[in-house]
């Protein structure tokens, strides 16, 4: 079966950082494209970084500059590097993955499969 295991969150102050990791099995990593997606308070979930098989990356306008997406294709891991966190950040973050994300790479709607989330709080 295919799984996808979030760790890494937790409580930092703004301007802090984290490294949240995805542990996948169950699929053909390599040949998947991968995002990280999380939802504002009340809101519907929103694409924030996607690495696809071809290593192409992608950021929304919120986190660019800030975060950074990258993979161990041996360990098959998908990592997401944040630095310079903002209140604005705390979130539940996911971590998903489709053999072709056809509707957009930072759109929900375009993963089939999903963890269950880890939470991200970013507070003084």
């Amino acid at each position: 079966d295919v799984q996808l295991v979030e760790s890494g969150g937790g409580l930092v102050q703004p301007g802090g950082a984290l490294r949240l990791s995805c542990e996948t099995s169950g699929f053909k990593f390599v040949l998947y494209d991968l995002a990280w997606v999380r939802p504002a308070p009340g809101q519907a979930r929103e694409g924030i970084a996607a690495l696809n098989l071809d290593r192409e990356i992608y950021y929304s306008d919120s986190v660019q500059g800030r975060f950074t997406i990258s993979k161990d294709n041996q360990k098959k891991i998908v990592y997401l590097q944040m630095n310079n966190l903002k209140p604005d950040d705390t979130a539940l973050y996911y971590c998903a993955a489709d053999f072709q994300a056809t509707r957009g790479w930072l759109s929900p709607q375009s993963y089939e499969y999903w963890g269950k989330g880890t939470q991200v709080t970013v507070s003084l």
